[in-house]
């Protein structure tokens, strides 16, 4: 299990802990954190689970496929270098304690 802090767009900080094998976007949509749509539930075809990934962490993170960097050019918000998907990041004790910033808008 890792605890993971989602900061929302209006600087509201949630820590949830998300089980290990878990996507963060399942572990935040199960626990109401508000940012994180996940419209097509994790398939990675809609990019409304954009985050942004503390950059310290990033070398912590399974880099992005081809599939995640293709959606991440369908983001609402502004891309960034730390740019993810949470559907394709997947928790484990090695993210405990990840912190993850949600953009003002998904859609």
């Amino acid at each position: 299990m890792a605890h993971i802090t989602f900061v929302e767009a209006d600087g509201r900080s949630v820590t949830v802990d998300v089980a290990d094998g878990w996507s963060l976007m399942q572990g935040a949509t199960n626990q109401g954190v508000d940012g994180i749509l996940g419209a097509c539930g994790g398939a990675c075809c809609c990019a409304t689970c954009h985050c942004y990934v503390d950059p310290a962490r990033l070398g912590d993170l399974a880099p992005p496929d081809d599939i995640e960097l293709d959606m991440l050019q369908n983001t609402a918000a502004e891309r960034r270098p730390n740019s993810r998907l949470a559907c394709q990041i997947t928790a484990s004790p090695a993210l405990d304690g990840l912190v993850v910033t949600l953009p003002d808008t998904q859609e």
